[in-house]
C-alpha cells in the first residue's frame, strides 16, 4: 500500500539512523509520461584488477568508461517508446515515459536503481513506496545476469514485472524463486550445445574453460562443464576469474594457461570478468590460444579497446542474429543534443565518438587541453564504420521487443480493467500487470511473433560468429552458422575465411592425445580424462574401421582383419592343392612312383618263366607289386580340397594297402624260413610249401585290418572340418579321424606286422641261397620303421597342409624303400644280367661260377 510522503520520509529517516548503505551517483535519463519504463543500462564501465591488500576498504571500480554500443541499446528503448507514442492503434490516449538509469556493469548499482524505482525517489527506501501517483509500470534490463539475478530476488516479492534482454542465466527460469522475471531471449541452457556443435565440428576435444566467480559463473559453469564432457569433450582446466582479481592471481591463471596444451579457451564469463584478463594477457603478449567467447560478452564493449585488438581478434563465439527494426538506422543518425536535452548520455557519447570536448565541460577541458571542442555540426553517419550501425548493437532488437511486450501488456490490461470495472490509470497495479504481460502474442514491426512460453523466454537462436579487426582500423562480426546446426555448415559457411585468434593460419588442434587411426583403440590413460589415451593396435582377431574407435570387434568365423587391422577379408583357405608347388611335387611323385610297380610287374610277367621271378613265391610278387602300386596311389587321395567322401576313404584306403603290402613281405619272409627248413626231401614241412600258407595270412591279416577300419567307420568316422583356430587368418581345409583311438590302432597293427616281418626277416637273414629275400626285407623293414616312427611327432607336431604332406612323404618313402630294396636288384639280373637269371646261379654251383658265359 502507498503511505503518504510524511511517512515515508520518516521511514528513510528511521533507517538511515539505523544503517546506511553507501550510494553511488547513480545517472538516470529520465522523460515523463502517463505510464513509466522502468530500464537499467549499463553505459559506463572500467572494470580494472584492483589492489587487495587486505588492511584497508577496496576502492570500487569507477563509472569513466562510456560505451557507445551500450549507448545504442538505450536509444534502441527511447526509440521503441516514441514509435508506440506515435502509434494510435497501441495506448492510445496513454504516453509512455522512462526512466533509464546506469547500471555500470554492477550489481549494487542494479540494485540501486531497482530500489528507486520501487521507492519512486532517488533516495532507494526498502517496502516504501513514496509516490503518491505511481506511473512505472515495470523494468527492462538488465544486461548482466548477475544484475538481472539481485534485481529479480527483490522485485519478485511484489510481482513486479521485469523484463530482461540480455540476462541468460538458466537458474531464472525458476518461476518459484523469480515469478515476475520475463525475458525477450532464451536461457543459456543452448549454450552447451552451441558449444558443443562447435568444438565437435573443428576437432577439438581438450578445452580450457575460465567461468566467473560469481552465481552466473560457478553454479551454470558446472552443468555447462557436465554436459560438455557427457559430448567427450574434456576440460584440461577449470578457472575461475573475477573482476577483483589482483594482478598477481591473473598471472597466475595466464601461466596455467600457457602450460596447459589445450589450444581453445572457453571464456563462461560476463564482460567485468574478462577485461582485466585480456589487459594482463595484452600486456603479456599471450598468443596460441584460440579465445571462444560466450554471448554475454562476445558483442560487449570490450572490442572498442584498441589496445586489446591483437589479443582479441579472431575471437569465436555465439551471439543473437542480427534482425534490423525499421527506421532505427536512420533514428541513430537523427539524435542531436539539441533534440535531447534530457539525455545525461549524449553529451559523454558525442566526445567519446568524435574525440571532442563541449565547451560547459570545463572539468574535462582542464584534464583534455589538447582536445579540441565540440560545435554540433559534427557528422553522425562518419560513425558507421566505427561501429556506430544498427548492424553492430545486436541486443536492439531484444530491448526494443521488450519496450513492446511490455506496452502490449499494458494495453491487455488496460483493455481488460476497463470493460469489467474501469480502469484508472492513476492507480496503476504492476502485479495485475504481470498477469497481462506473461499472455502477450503478438508480431513486432520487424515481422517477428512475440510470445512468452511457460518459462517467461521469448524463443530465440544464437549464431557464431568470427569478430576481425581489419588493418584499414574497422572491425565487423563475420557469420559462421547457427549455432543449432551442429556440423553441418552453410555452403556459403564453407568459403568463409575464419580469422584465428592465437596466431594460427589454420584449424589448430586442441586434443590431448593424437586421434586413433582406423585399426586402432583407444585405451584410456590411469588417473587422466578420457580424451588422453593411448592408441592400442587391435588384436589378431579383431578390427576397428572408425576413427577413435573405444572397442575393436571380432570379424565373423569366415573372415579375418586385413593387415591394417581396419576392416575384415575373407579368410584365405590353407589345404594341400595340386596348383601348390609341394602338392604338385607330391602329387607327381606319388604318379611316377605308382607306375614303377606297374612296369616292373610287367618285367616280372614277360619274364615269369625265369627263375628269379619264380623264386621266393611268384604270385606273391605280383600282389605286392600291386600292393605297392596302391599305396602310391593311396597318396593322391591326401591331395587336393577334401569332402566328405574323400576323408571318410584316404585313411581306410591308406591302411588297407600297407597292411597288404606288409602282409605281402611278411607272407615272402615266411616262405623263405619253410622253404630253408625243408631241404630234406622226405621232410614233413614240405607239405608247407604251397600258396595256401601265404594267401591264408594274407586274408587273416588283412580281415583283421578291415574289422578295425570297419568299426572305425560304423562308431566315428573321419569327417570335414574347417580350422579357424590354428592359423592366424587361415582356415584349414582338413579331414579329422573321428575317433583318434581306431586311427592310433590302424596305425599300431600295421606298424606290429612290420615289426614282426622284421623279427622273422632279421633271423632269418643267414640262410643260404643266392635269391634269399631275408636281408633285403630285414633292410625294407627297418626304412619301413624308421620312417613311420618319425613320421608319429612329426604329424604330431604340425598343422593343415603341413601334416599332409608329411603323411604322404612318409607313404612314398615307405613304398620305395621296399620297392627298391625288394625288387631293384631281380630287375638288375632281368634286364642288365640275364646271364645270371638261370637255375645254375640260383642253386649256387661253383663250376657255373666259373664258367665263361658265351
Amino acid at each position: 500500500m502507498p503511505l503518504s510522503e510524511f511517512s515515508c520520509w520518516s521511514a528513510i529517516a528511521t533507517a538511515e539512523s539505523v544503517c546506511k548503505l553507501p550510494l553511488d551517483n547513480l545517472q538516470v535519463y529520465e522523460k515523463d509520461g502517463n505510464i513509466l519504463m522502468g530500464g537499467l543500462v549499463p553505459v559506463h564501465l572500467r572494470p580494472d584488477n584492483i589492489n587487495v591488500n587486505f588492511t584497508k576498504k577496496p576502492d570500487s571500480a569507477k563509472c569513466d568508461k562510456f560505451y557507445t554500443l551500450r549507448y545504442q541499446e538505450v536509444l534502441a528503448m527511447v526509440y521503441a517508446i516514441n514509435e508506440i507514442n506515435n502509434d494510435t492503434s497501441l495506448l492510445p490516449n496513454v504516453t509512455l515515459g522512462f526512466r533509464i538509469y546506469d547500471s555500470c556493469y554492477k550489481e549494487s548499482k542494479a540494485m540501486e536503481g531497482s530500489m528507486r524505482i520501487l521507492s519512486g525517489i532517488q533516495k532507494a527506501t526498502p517496502n516504501y513506496r513514496c509516490e503518491s501517483n505511481f506511473k512505472i509500470a515495470g523494468i527492462i534490463g538488465d544486461l548482466q545476469s548477475s544484475s538481472s539475478l539481485a534485481m529479480a530476488r527483490i522485485l519478485g516479492l511484489y510481482r513486479f514485472p521485469q523484463i530482461a534482454y540480455a540476462s541468460a542465466l538458466s537458474d531464472l527460469r525458476d518461476k518459484i524463486q523469480f515469478p515476475s522475471f520475463l525475458r525477450t531471449l532464451q536461457s543459456d541452457q543452448l549454450a552447451p550445445i552451441y558449444i558443443i556443435n562447435l568444438m565437435l565440428h573443428f576437432g577439438w576435444t581438450w578445452i580450457g574453460l575460465l567461468v566467473s566467480d560469481n552465481d552466473f559463473g560457478l553454479y551454470s559453469s558446472e552443468l555447462v562443464r557436465k554436459q560438455i564432457e557427457a559430448a567427450g569433450i574434456c576440460v584440461a582446466f577449470f578457472m575461475k576469474l573475477s573482476a577483483q582479481h589482483t594482478r598477481y592471481q591473473t598471472l597466475s591463471i595466464l601461466q596455467a594457461i600457457r602450460k596447459s596444451s589445450a589450444n581453445v579457451v572457453y571464456f563462461y564469463c560476463s564482460m567485468p570478468e574478462v577485461i582485466p584478463f585480456i589487459r594482463v594477457a595484452t600486456e603479456q603478449k599471450t598468443s596460441g590460444k584460440v579465445w571462444v567467447a560466450h554471448a554475454s560478452w562476445i558483442s560487449s564493449p570490450i572490442f572498442s579497446y584498441k589496445e586489446f585488438w591483437k589479443t582479441l581478434n579472431g575471437t569465436i563465439g555465439f551471439i543473437f542474429p542480427f534482425i534490423r527494426i525499421p527506421g532505427f538506422g536512420n533514428f541513430l543518425y537523427s539524435i542531436h543534443p539539441s533534440l535531447y536535452p534530457e539525455d545525461i548520455f549524449i553529451k559523454s557519447f558525442w566526445e567519446t565518438s568524435f574525440g571532442c570536448l563541449w565547451s560547459n565541460q570545463s572539468q574535462n577541458q582542464s584534464a583534455n587541453t589538447s582536445l579540441p571542442y565540440c560545435t554540433g555540426e559534427e557528422n553522425l553517419k562518419t560513425l558507421a564504420q566505427k561501429g556506430y550501425n544498427e548492424e553492430s548493437v545486436r541486443y536492439a532488437i531484444l530491448i526494443y521487443n521488450a519496450v513492446y511486450s511490455l506496452a502490449h501488456g499494458i494495453n491487455d490490461m488496460i483493455s481488460g480493467e476497463s470493460s469489467s470495472s474501469g480502469f484508472n490509470i492513476t492507480q496503476l497495479q504492476p502485479w495485475k500487470l504481470l498477469h497481462y504481460l506473461r499472455k502477450v502474442h503478438f508480431n513486432n514491426t520487424a515481422g517477428q511473433k512475440l510470445y512468452f512460453d511457460i518459462n517467461g523466454e521469448q524463443p530465440s537462436i544464437a549464431d557464431f560468429v568470427n569478430w576481425q579487426a581489419l588493418p584499414d582500423g574497422t572491425t565487423k562480426y563475420v557469420r559462421l552458422i547457427n549455432g543449432m546446426q551442429g556440423s553441418q555448415w552453410d555452403e556459403a559457411s564453407k568459403n568463409i575465411n575464419i580469422f584465428w585468434s592465437g596466431g594460427f593460419t589454420e584449424v589448430p588442434l586442441s586434443i590431448c592425445s593424437e586421434r586413433c587411426p582406423p585399426g586402432y583403440r583407444k585405451a584410456p590413460r590411469k588417473g587422466q580424462p578420457v580424451c588422453c589415451f593411448d592408441c592400442i593396435s587391435c588384436s589378431d582377431n579383431e578390427f576397428s574401421n572408425e576413427t577413435d574407435s573405444i572397442v575393436c570387434t571380432n570379424c565373423p568365423e569366415w573372415m579375418w582383419p586385413t593387415e591394417q587391422h581396419d576392416g575384415c577379408r575373407p579368410r584365405s583357405l590353407e589345404y594341400l592343392a595340386y596348383e601348390d608347388p609341394l602338392g604338385g611335387t607330391l602329387a607327381s611323385l606319388s604318379v611316377v612312383g605308382s607306375l614303377i610297380p606297374l612296369s616292373i610287374l610287367g618285367i616280372f610277367l614277360r619274364n615269369s618263366k625265369t627263375p628269379v621271378v619264380k623264386a621266393n613265391n611268384r604270385n606273391l610278387s605280383y600282389l605286392l607289386l600291386f600292393a605297392l602300386f596302391l599305396c602310391f596311389l593311396c597318396s593322391l587321395m591326401f591331395i587336393g580340397a577334401p569332402v566328405h567322401l574323400i576323408c571318410v576313404l584316404r585313411q581306410i584306403t591308406f591302411g588297407v594297402s600297407f597292411v597288404l603290402c606288409v602282409s605281402c613281405v611278411l607272407g615272402k619272409t615266411i616262405m623263405v624260413v619253410i622253404a630253408f627248413n625243408a631241404t630234406q626231401p622226405k621232410s614233413s614241412r614240405r607239405m608247407w610249401l604251397n600258396s595256401r600258407i601265404p594267401n591264408t595270412l594274407i586274408i587273416v591279416c588283412m580281415t583283421i585290418q578291415l574289422i578295425i577300419c570297419s568299426v572305425w567307420v560304423m562308431h566315428s568316422p573321419s569327417f570335414k572340418n574347417n580350422d579357424i583356430t590354428s592359423k592366424l587368418g587361415v582356415t584349414i581345409l582338413e579331414c579329422v579321424e573321428g575317433s583318434p583311438v581306431a586311427f592310433w590302432c590302424m596305425m599300431g597293427y600295421m606298424g606290429f606286422l612290420a615289426t614282426l616281418c622284421f623279427v622273422v626277416a632279421y633271423f632269418s637273414r643267414n640262410l643260404p641261397g643266392s635269391f634269399n629275400e631275408a636281408k633285403m626285407i630285414t633292410f625294407s623293414m627297418l626304412i619301413f620303421g624308421a620312417v613311420w616312427i618319425s613320421f608319429i611327432p612329426t604329424y604330431l607336431s604340425t598343422r593343415g597342409k603341413e601334416s599332409v604332406a608329411v603323411e604322404i612323404f612318409a607313404i612314398l618313402c615307405s613304398c620305395s624303400g621296399l620297392l627298391a630294396l625288394l625288387f631293384f636288384p631281380k630287375c638288375y639280373i632281368i634286364i642288365l644280367r640275364p646271364e645270371m637269371n638261370n637255375k645254375e646261379f640260383l642253386t649256387g654251383k661253383r663250376g657255373f661260377k666259373h664258367s665263361k658265359v658265351k
